[in-house]
């Protein structure tokens, strides 16, 4: 069974960083798909970003590009989310997501099968 556990969401001005954790427990993750998801009040959860377990080989949503980055650390089973320029339409609950191999794009939420809680992350304008 695996076990996954976000940290490091809060409260953040417009313009500034926050990195979220995803901490493992159970088995290493090395050769995990995981990815990241986020969902604003009223809208349906939308991906965030995703990292192959094989080469590391990333991928962002437009939305993020070039603000966000996905990084693991396969000695400590954790990944993390490195969060720069936020803005209010960051405002979520961010969910990190393990699956075994990507069946189709990492983007697709459906073949994910474990989840964390999630953590809150509000940006203030």
């Amino acid at each position: 069974q695996v076990q996954l556990v976000e940290s490091g969401g809060g409260l953040v001005q417009a313009g500034g960083s926050l990195r979220l954790s995803c901490a493992t427990s159970g088995r290493t993750l090395r050769w995990y798909g995981m990815g990241w998801f986020r969902q604003a009040p009223g809208k349906e959860r939308e991906f965030v970003a995703a990292i192959r377990g094989l080469n590391a080989f990333t991928y962002y949503a437009d939305s993020v590009k070039g603000r966000f980055t996905i990084s693991r650390d396969d000695a400590k089973t954790t990944q993390y989310l490195q969060m720069n320029s936020l803005q209010f339409e960051d405002t979520a609950v961010y969910y990190c997501a393990a699956v075994e191999s990507f069946h189709t794009t990492p983007s697709d939420e459906t073949q994910y099968d474990y989840w964390g809680q999630g953590t809150q992350v509000t940006v203030s304008s």
